[in-house]
């Protein structure tokens, strides 16, 4: 169960940051409403994964997905360049949160 909330949590944080992003410096209300309850959300739920999994393994995973998530959101809705060395990097960084998980 706690990898499960891992990755949930790690899923609000590519929310979080995307809401950030649209929040303008927080002189948009939605967005700036939606960062901070995904904020607190994924924060509470990183903190509850952490007491079943290893801060370092539990952190990187978590990071890694707000990464990759905040990234391809920014490519595939955003605009933002999808270039091939921005993918093998995406890649790398999935290879590791897995091989952090397969390791555990």
């Amino acid at each position: 169960m706690a990898w499960v909330v891992l990755v949930i949590s790690g899923i609000l944080e590519t929310v979080w940051a995307v809401a950030l992003d649209r929040s303008a410096g927080f002189s948009r209300l939605v967005p700036s409403a939606v960062f901070v309850v995904a904020l607190i959300l994924s924060m509470a739920g990183l903190a509850w994964a952490l007491r079943e999994i290893p801060v370092g393994t539990g952190y990187a995973v978590w990071v890694g997905i707000g990464a990759v998530g905040t990234a391809l959101v920014g490519m595939i809705a955003l605009g933002e360049p999808v270039t091939f060395p921005r993918v093998v990097c995406l890649f790398l960084v999935i290879a590791g949160v897995v091989g952090l998980k397969l390791s555990h």
